[in-house]
């Protein structure tokens, strides 16, 4: 199996987990200082990688193009985490989770706007699959 599968499926299962773990630990505290909390540790984890891996650079030796679209990405990220903690918070971790995966469905579509990637036949039954299992979550 390629690297990159691997790692896919290492992302969706620790991204289940989060789920859970994430409920639990959102149950009696405001969901936004949640969110901090798990950004710190997040924050200590990579600089200990980085910093095992020696990655370190100057942000001066980033082009800036892969900057701006980091510093979106993060945006992005921060303003996810802030809506799913939130989520989570108030709706039980079996409904938010699937109805949190409808991003596969957005990153596809945003993918072949921006990026021109296309499809074939099953990967569109997969990604309506995946809609219409968050549609029925969405409207129970």
């Amino acid at each position: 199996m390629a690297d990159w599968k691997l790692f896919a499926i290492g992302s969706a299962f620790f991204a289940g987990a989060t789920a859970v773990l994430a409920k639990v630990g959102v149950k009696d505290i405001p969901s936004n200082l949640a969110t901090f909390v798990r950004t710190v540790i997040i924050l200590v984890f990579l600089f200990f990688i980085v910093n095992t891996k020696n990655e370190w650079q100057s942000l001066s030796a980033i082009n800036k193009h892969s900057l701006l679209f980091l510093i979106l990405s993060g945006i992005a990220t921060g303003l996810s985490w802030l809506c799913y903690f939130r989520a989570l918070q108030t709706g039980p971790a079996s409904l938010v989770a699937p109805i949190d995966k409808l991003s596969v469905v957005f990153a596809v579509i945003l993918s072949i706007l921006f990026l021109g990637e296309h499809l074939c036949i099953s990967q569109w039954i997969g990604i309506f699959l995946i809609t219409s299992g968050a549609i029925l979550i969405l409207f129970k």
